[in-house]
């Protein structure tokens, strides 16, 4: 009996030391990172965090109209909307192998199983075929370009008009249920083109 305590207290230390290891090494990679940023100068780094932020509020929004927001806005605009904002890393990922895996369940299952694939994947699904389909003019050339930003701002602008419109003004879309939520999602579709606009033209 010993042996087995002096055996599991021998393993948890050996434990304790990898985890205090990684997270050093983690606490390193973040104050590489924070430098780096810096380096970069804020222009750069706030670009690139607000196109992130963008995406996520878009990602957001297509969640939230294929669960709870029903409205009669053609939602389907934030699909080329993620497309054109989408961060590099994670549109290279998309674009890759993995893309075309997921692109080719969900075309099989849409086709030959069209019970078992739900409503709410429809837009998602549109997405990563976009994203996997699209040749290389969409793909890097607009979508790294003043066009690919003006297009942003065109669908952002749209999206809020018609979501003011369909509130009954721009007091009652912070007043209804969900309401807060959806324009400050809209509102930060908005920001990442308009800074990339002014970022560009100064």
């Amino acid at each position: 009996m010993v042996r087995k305590d002096y055996l599991a207290l021998n393993t948890d230390t050996a434990t304790v030391q990898l985890i205090d290891s990684d997270i050093n090494e983690l606490k390193i990679a973040a104050k590489k990172l924070i430098s780096d940023a810096t380096k970069l100068g804020g222009l750069g780094f706030g670009t690139s965090f607000l196109k992130w932020v963008a995406s996520l509020a878009a990602i957001y929004l297509l969640i939230l109209d294929r669960t709870n927001w029903r409205t009669n806005m053609l939602t389907s605009l934030l699909v080329p909307y993620i497309f054109f904002s989408f961060p590099s890393v994670l549109f290279n990922f998309f674009r890759g192998d993995v893309g075309k895996w997921i692109a080719f369940i969900a075309v099989v299952l849409r086709l030959f199983f069209p019970r078992h694939f739900p409503d709410w994947l429809e837009m998602p699904g549109s997405l990563i075929l976009l994203l996997v389909v699209a040749p290389n003019f969409f793909a890097h050339t607009l979508k790294n370009s003043l066009v690919g930003t003006v297009i942003c701002l065109i669908i952002g602008c749209y999206l809020l008009q018609e979501h003011i419109r369909a509130s009954g003004g721009f007091r009652n879309s912070f007043t209804q249920s969900h309401g807060i939520s959806n324009t400050v999602g809209i509102i930060l579709l908005l920001v990442y083109p308009a800074w990339a606009l002014i970022i560009h033209f100064v």
